[in-house]
């Protein structure tokens, strides 16, 4: 016999009100729930890359846009911490965005998408990250 992967996942889902092994008590949902406020997520496959929390205001303001050198215009949000990210590439000051800084590629750490840079100077460090592509599970 064969097993259907979708029956299996279906049958184990607890948004079906179908039990399962994992526990489901009102106090595990209010904690997750905590947890989960705030959340700024990949926009392409969901996963927890930084938090309300973590916006930082840099020269100012916690949005800015910024062309590239090929003219592609973004708007990009400062966070003082983006755990869902992984880093590209070297650190290079070339075109960099913010004086005295040098940057990385941000890509989410579970998709790949390109979700902005890592900035860093002597002294700190923040992500810029690509608002369009990121949702908010602020409630």
């Amino acid at each position: 016999m064969q097993l259907n992967p979708t029956a299996i996942f279906l049958k184990d889902s607890p948004l079906l009100g179908v039990p399962s092994d994992r526990p489901d008590t009102d106090e595990t949902a209010r904690e997750t729930q905590a947890e989960d406020h705030g959340a700024i997520l990949c926009k392409n496959c969901g996963r927890v890359i930084t938090h309300a929390k973590d916006r930082l205001f840099v020269h100012g303001s916690n949005r800015h846009t910024f062309a590239n050198p090929h003219g592609r215009v973004y708007e990009i949000g400062c966070f003082q911490t983006a755990p869902g990210c992984a880093y590209g590439g070297a650190l290079t000051a070339e075109f960099s965005w913010f004086a005295g800084y040098q940057w990385k590629i941000a890509l989410c750490g579970g998709c790949l998408t390109h979700l902005g840079w890592l900035f860093v100077s002597s002294s700190n460090r923040f992500n810029g990250l690509i608002l369009e592509r990121l949702v908010s599970r602020i409630q």
